[in-house]
């Protein structure tokens, strides 16, 4: 079988008309290309070079493989940019996840800005809920996942996942309203009011329940709904109230949407990935997400 090296050699031995010039040009010794050319002409079966005592003469043999020869040798060209372009991030593949309220305040101004270093980079988005993308990222069918923790619902990462904290982002209470109030809301007081939820068994819904615990009362809820627009709506028509992340809620002048006092009212989005992860784009998505945040996102961080 023929050695892409020794056709490499060949090339340039054919442009030069010398091994030592060849040599030079390679970065390899005289010997080292003659000893290529040797193996060549084996394994060609073919007379390449005429030598001589002032050198070499390459032959019409040599010639025509170089002919024969020429497609190949810009295919591995080719190649050996693409695999440089590879390592260095240039071109690739990410595949990302994130939950539906970042994919709409964080994911297309992170894409974008990120696509636009990288037009040849392929980026593949998956949208779910944290356990979703965890599993996805443990069985290594995503490179990246955004994902939230909720203050009173803390999480554990699997082993050998790498956390990086994007923000931290306050709980909002949402109840209809046009005047903002002096100071915000004593949770006790909204004990006899109907609530409106995520689903039950959700981060969100979940910390409903503990943060009205701890205001001494056990939440009534109304209506559950993971679509935040819902939930906005239903607290609209004078359904209920509501407690959602920051990074979720849309100014409404129907209603008043007010931080809670409680340490305990916030949620952390964070990125993840497996420690084991090599991909080149991944420290630059990171950074990307990063730098979104801060310019983009109005929250506590």
């Amino acid at each position: 079988m023929l050695r892409p090296s020794h056709l490499v050699t060949l090339r340039e031995v054919c442009r030069t008309g010398s091994f030592a010039l060849a040599a030079r040009s390679l970065g390899y010794t005289a010997s080292a290309v003659s000893q290529q050319m040797v193996l060549l002409e084996k394994d060609t079966g073919l007379v390449l070079f005429e030598r001589g005592a002032r050198g070499v003469r390459v032959t019409s043999a040599a010639r025509r493989l170089m002919e024969l020869s020429r497609r190949v040798l810009a295919d591995l060209d080719d190649l050996g940019h693409e695999v440089r372009e590879l390592a260095s991030g240039s071109s690739g593949r990410l595949r990302l996840g994130s939950f539906p309220t970042a994919s709409v305040r964080l994911v297309p101004t992170a894409l974008s800005r990120f696509t636009h270093r990288y037009p040849r980079a392929q980026i593949f988005l998956e949208e779910g809920e944290p356990d979703e993308l965890i599993h996805m990222l443990v069985e290594g069918s995503l490179d990246l996942a955004i994902v939230y923790e909720y203050a009173l619902v803390p999480q554990r990462w699997p082993d050998g996942i790498a956390e990086h904290d994007l923000l931290k982002e306050d709980l909002l209470l949402l109840r209809l309203g046009d005047k903002e109030p002096d100071r915000p809301p004593e949770l006790s007081t909204l004990a006899g009011e109907r609530w409106i939820t995520s689903r039950e068994g959700t981060g969100g819904a979940l910390s409903l329940t503990r943060l009205c615990a701890e205001a001494g009362f056990t939440p009534t809820v109304a209506f559950r709904s993971n679509n935040y627009d819902v939930v906005r709506h239903l607290v609209a028509a004078g359904l209920g109230v509501a407690i959602v992340p920051a990074l979720s809620h849309v100014h409404d002048d129907r209603i008043l949407a007010t931080s809670l006092e409680s340490a305990s009212a916030c949620r952390r989005v964070v990125a993840l990935h497996r420690e084991a992860n090599s991909n080149p784009l991944l420290d630059d998505a990171l950074t990307t997400l990063r730098d979104v945040v801060r310019t983009r996102v109005h929250l506590k961080i």
